[in-house]
């Protein structure tokens, strides 16, 4: 596990997974929402969204965590593992406000940017059914070689971290 790419909905806990994975791996961690915005948080461009992605992508090892459907194959070609978090919508809800109330507005120190709206929470709620499906197909078409994780809470997500860590433990 050198190259990692991180997907779900927001609130799923993708930055929280990228840190522990980073730390544990000893690699490093980005943030799509570091490269899909500029210092003052204006949207870059597709184009540089891209590039930058291509980017990190070519180097040896990384965890990278976020979305970006469009630019999902970038990062699916180079990953050789994908986890996909797929928590029930409404712990994604919690998460979303648990964040929102830890940091309030605008960039916390994980690396996300915080902005709810309407649209964001549909897209929260919403994302089961009409983005997931489209993110497995993606993953179909280029990530036939790396290994996908599905998982379905955050105890998941949890035992995966627990499980790498004994793993190294017992490697040393």
């Amino acid at each position: 596990m050198h190259r990692v790419a991180i997907l779900g909905a927001g609130g799923a806990g993708k930055t929280v997974l990228a840190h522990k994975l980073g730390d544990l791996l000893g690699v490093p961690v980005i943030h799509l929402d570091e490269l899909r915005y500029d210092a003052s948080w204006n949207v870059v461009s597709e184009e540089e969204f891209f590039a930058a992605q291509r980017k990190v992508v070519a180097g040896a090892r990384w965890v990278v965590d976020g979305n970006g459907s469009a630019s999902l194959p970038i990062r699916a070609a180079a990953a050789d593992t994908i986890i996909v978090l797929d928590p029930h919508p409404l712990v994604c809800l919690a998460g979303i406000i648990l964040r929102g109330l830890r940091y309030g507005g605008g960039q916390h120190p994980g690396g996300v940017y915080v902005r709810v709206n309407c649209e964001f929470l549909h897209y929260v709620v919403s994302y089961r059914r009409k983005t997931l499906p489209k993110v497995l197909r993606v993953l179909d078409e280029h990530a036939g070689h790396a290994t996908v994780l599905h998982l379905t809470s955050r105890r998941s997500a949890n035992r995966l971290i627990r499980e790498l860590d004994d793993a190294e433990r017992g490697h040393q």
